[in-house]
């Protein structure tokens, strides 16, 4: 049976800057870019085979139940719009960026059947009139995020993890938008927001543990309910009682004259929830990607999967019985796999803000535990599996892409600074600098080496420890991103094409490399400008080495894949 452990935190203090900052780049700046074909191309040489499928959703997050009947489910990391049938799943249409579809955080529809989204990266309350014209109602800055009409078709917004201000918007964008409250804050006004049956907008204060009312015309507002985790959003049934969903505790919970009752026990990381006119309620997830029903009988049906949502770094571990154990960061969960079968063993995840763990891009094995790092958090954890506990942490780091073990360092790639860093808890080494893009790190136990996604290059940094003049392995890569030492050579994964190559190291000049197999590419940079606060690898596309086996993750996909490295090889041209 497959383990999974959840961390549920008693109410979070308010939020550092640096969290807020961290918490508004995985929420706007990491995915809103939109994602490629998730197909993955055939492999030309090594069969690159499926071991682990994933979400049927790159994260799922706001959704609402259309006059079509449809149900519409919001995808920031994906930048788009699902039309599902409620009833079976079945992927209806879709909205992309093709159709001006930019990281949707949650939707509504108008009393006209106007369809609206907030674009929590570009600020834009954008969407499509009754008629189906482009529409901005309003550009209110990063951080727009909850979204919902009234009864009578007026329009509100609020701002969460990047901005914590609530506005009335004209929805055709002729009158500039009405602020109702500045002082929601700190890191979150108002998330998943209804309208009550009393004329009040009811919203979830997520690092504050309630529920507030407020009238929208004077700005007044009282507590409604406390007490919970981490309340993330909120939806009236048609007959008018009030639901919670409590993603820190990974629940729906009903709030009524009576009292409190749990509708369902599901699992931390829910993002949104919504009624249809039959009662039924559907249940969105940020870290697992699923979809879900619940009737109005309590019985739970999965409309669209959940798994892998935006996997990235990757990491191997020798299990006890020989089998190995696939680690792979996931953003807001840390997932385990067996490397034989690809059943899942285990899932921690992460809640954004609250969190012990952590936002999670890269991984890699360190003497039986997990090196965690992510570019929009501080610090890098060493985290034991087995304990389910963060056991050390290396604080300080200005976006740290990637981490490995080396010798008696941990290694940082740090895109802050383009340097690449060695520490060990009481001193700091500065292995490499003046790098545009350093990315993927890998050491063969002497040499340490590092992947520059601009450059397109795979560089030795050091030796035994010791910083050294930077010498080109591999050149004219196209955006190599996860690097790993295997044999005599090196392991590198393009994020940009996904193509998987095997980089023969010589002690001088540059290898040709060898093509191993085709995986899906990662997401391309949402800036390529050299002076973005994300790098350009946003979610890390990872490889790990375990004897003559390769584990590599299909980003866009939402998959892991396992290559046989002894299959037959091929030149490139």
């Amino acid at each position: 049976m497959a383990c999974q452990r959840s961390q549920s935190r008693p109410r979070a203090p308010a939020p550092t800057a640096r969290q807020l900052a961290g918490v508004a780049t995985v929420t706007a700046l990491l995915a809103a870019c939109g994602a490629p074909d998730p197909a993955a191309p055939a492999a030309p040489a090594a069969r690159a085979e499926v071991l682990v499928t994933g979400a049927g959703i790159a994260g799922a997050n706001g959704l609402q139940v259309g006059p079509d009947g449809l149900l519409y489910v919001a995808s920031v990391i994906g930048s788009e719009i699902v039309a599902l049938d409620p009833d079976t799943g079945e992927v209806h249409h879709r909205l992309t960026a093709a159709d001006g579809v930019v990281g949707p955080d949650d939707l509504a529809f108008g009393p006209d059947g106007a369809l609206f989204w907030t674009s929590i990266l570009t600020g834009e309350v954008a969407g499509r009139s009754a008629a189906g014209e482009p529409v901005v109602a309003a550009r209110l800055g990063p951080g727009v995020n909850p979204i919902t009409f009234s009864p009578d078709g007026r329009l509100f917004v609020a701002q969460c993890f990047f901005g914590d201000g609530l506005y009335e918007v004209d929805p055709f964008g002729r009158r500039e938008p009405r602020q109702i409250a500045d002082d929601l804050g700190p890191g979150c006004g108002l998330n998943g927001m209804d309208w009550g049956p009393d004329g009040r907008l009811y919203g979830p204060r997520w690092f504050h543990g309630e529920v507030v009312s407020i009238d929208v015309d004077t700005g007044e507002r009282r507590v409604e309910a406390d007490g919970f985790d981490v309340p993330a959003a909120v939806k009236f049934s048609p007959a008018g009682e009030l639901h919670v969903l409590d993603t820190g505790a990974g629940r729906v919970v009903r709030v009524g004259a009576d009292g409190r009752s749990v509708v369902s026990e599901l699992a931390p990381g829910l993002d949104n929830l919504a009624f249809d006119g039959a009662g039924r309620l559907f249940v969105s997830s940020f870290t697992d990607g699923y979809v879900q029903r619940i009737d109005p009988d309590g019985s739970v049906t999965t409309l669209s999967p959940g798994g892998l949502a935006h996997p990235g770094g990757v990491a191997v571990l020798a299990g006890s019985d020989g089998a190995p154990r696939v680690a792979v960061a996931d953003l807001h969960a840390l997932r385990l796999y067996d490397g034989a079968t690809g059943e899942s063993l285990d899932v921690q995840r992460n809640v954004l803000g609250v969190g012990a763990l952590g936002s999670v891009l890269s991984v890699a094995a360190s003497d039986g535990r997990l090196l965690l790092a992510a570019f929009t958090d501080a610090d890098v954890r060493l985290w034991d599996p087995d304990a389910g506990e963060v056991v050390a942490r290396y604080p300080g780091f200005d976006g740290p892409v990637s981490a490995i073990a080396y010798g008696d360092l941990v290694a940082v790639a740090e895109h802050g600074t383009g340097r690449v860093l060695g520490v060990d808890g009481t001193r700091e080494v500065v292995l490499a600098d003046g790098l545009p893009a350093p990315t993927g790190l890998a050491t063969d136990g002497a040499r340490l080496f590092v992947t520059d996604r601009r450059r397109g290059q795979v560089l030795q940094i050091a030796r035994d420890g010791a910083a050294m003049p930077a010498r080109i392995v591999a050149d004219g890569l196209d955006g190599p991103e996860g690097l790993a030492w295997s044999g005599d050579a090196l392991i590198v994964v393009e994020g940009a094409t996904g193509r998987v190559l095997r980089v023969p190291v010589a002690n001088r000049g540059t290898a040709e490399p060898e093509l191993l197999a085709l995986v899906s590419p990662g997401s391309p940079p949402a800036s390529e400008a050299a002076d973005a606060p994300q790098p350009p690898s946003l979610v890390f596309n990872g490889v790990a080495v375990l004897g003559r086996t390769a584990f590599v993750t299909g980003e866009t996909g939402r998959v892991l894949y396992r290559i046989d490295l002894d299959a037959p090889q091929a030149r490139l041209q």
